[in-house]
């Protein structure tokens, strides 16, 4: 039997695995590695976080982003935005040097039988388990709006669904949001060639200023600390002591997730989108339909009057939903069975975990966005992978079964 299956192979996954090869655990890490930023990211894409704030983790600190791009002739410099592409291609690299080989299959059901797991692959081999760690990204928990949900695919996506942005030039877009993704969805869609414009229901958008310099004055330094998300003393508390805000009640915590390191567009980005893109702002969506293979799209305009927009396609930058019941792959009587947190606009359904990142079911593991609820923001960058890999590990070698877990809905075979 395994002590532990990874199911996941981006930052987290990887981060996970590196450390626990490290440590000499027994483990399989399921996934195709850094899938989405591989597959679910535009082309010309940039990090929004800095270099140095972006690494994968691996126990003495090596393989660094910074150390992938040194010997290729790669920027990593505070200040200077990332591409995408460089950041998934150091990813892969991470994954060669630090982690035991990644098996690529899809893994479609993780179980509980007895005091261990059952994780089943595609092709419907089964792997037992001590312990089970749930890596699996963002894409489970894409969010559209409710007004956008019920038309078809070829009208409206989400913005996590697109590569290649060039299917639209030509094309009137419609992308709704005003954090970053919208933001450079659009920008990118007009600098291939189709006609964007942007509805977000803010009356403004918020742009985050050029980083300040590493070395300052003492004084300065005290008074805004650098952090990995970004600068300031709430955003130091959010990326540095995740182990507080765990401890912290839980409906303050769900308020911190809704409410810290909201929509914002990077500062590179501005000009370029305010030179080439309609801003619409304080609209909000109240109906879609389609019309003669195009979308209409009534929204609520400043006033209180409706505007209305014909559009060929929508795209909806509006982020990710952190609930267990996305979480298909995971049996229903485990999920049943979870002590989850309830309430707040981005939290309701995900799980309550102890230090070490364990569930309420011996064995079970979160790591990555359905985490940040209990440990805050910064599980919502990759940031947060090295906080992550190092106590999960730590926890996974402690830990022992010490009751019967509930009974899968179906055994796999």
């Amino acid at each position: 039997m395994l002590d532990l299956v990874i199911v996941g192979a981006g930052p987290y996954g990887l981060s996970i695995a590196a450390h626990a090869a490290a440590a000499g655990l027994r483990l399989r890490t399921f996934g195709r590695p850094m899938a989405s930023w591989r597959d679910h990211m535009p082309a010309g894409m940039f990090l929004k976080s800095e270099p140095w704030s972006s690494n994968l983790s691996a126990p003495g600190s090596h393989h660094t982003l910074g150390d992938y791009c040194q010997g290729r002739g790669l920027t990593a410099e505070h200040g200077t935005p990332v591409p995408i592409e460089t950041f998934t291609d150091y990813g892969l690299w991470f994954a060669r040097q630090a982690v035991p080989e990644v098996d690529e299959r899809v893994v479609t059901s993780v179980a509980p039988n007895n005091d261990h797991w059952h994780v089943t692959i595609e092709d419907g081999e089964t792997v037992a388990t001590r312990a089970v760690v749930l890596a699996v990204g963002v894409m489970p928990f894409v969010n559209l709006p409710a007004e956008l949900r019920d038309l078809p695919s070829d009208l409206v996506t989400h913005s996590s669904h697109h590569r290649d942005l060039s299917r639209f030039t030509g094309l009137d877009v419609t992308v709704v949001g005003g954090g970053q993704a919208a933001l450079e969805t659009a920008t990118l869609l007009a600098e291939a060639g189709a006609a964007p414009r942007l509805l977000a229901r803010a009356d403004q958008l918020n742009w985050n200023t050029p980083p300040q310099p590493l070395e300052r004055p003492l004084l300065r330094s005290l008074r805004d600390p650098h952090c990995g998300l970004g600068t300031g003393w709430p955003s130091w508390v959010w990326s540095e002591t995740p182990w507080l805000v765990r401890r912290l009640p839980a409906a303050l915590r769900l308020r911190i997730n809704d409410a810290a390191l909201g929509p914002a567009g990077a500062w590179w980005l501005r000009e370029r989108c305010e030179e080439r893109v309609p801003l619409l702002l304080a609209r909000r969506l109240r109906a879609a339909r389609a019309q003669a293979g195009r979308v209409r799209l009534e929204t609520t305009a400043p006033d209180g009057g409706t505007e209305t927009y014909v559009t060929d396609h929508v795209i909806a930058a509006t982020g990710f939903a952190p609930e267990l019941d996305r979480l298909t792959l995971l049996d229903p009587a485990a999920r049943s069975a979870l002590r989850t947190l309830g309430g707040g606009r981005t939290g309701g359904g995900a799980p309550e975990l102890g230090a070490g990142f364990r569930s309420s079911l011996p064995g079970l593991y979160f790591a990555g966005l359905l985490t940040a609820p209990a440990f805050g923001p910064a599980m919502r960058f990759v940031y947060g992978a090295a906080y992550t890999a190092e106590r999960l590990v730590h926890a996974v070698r402690r830990a022992t079964p010490v009751r019967q877990l509930p009974r899968p809905t179906a055994t796999p075979e």
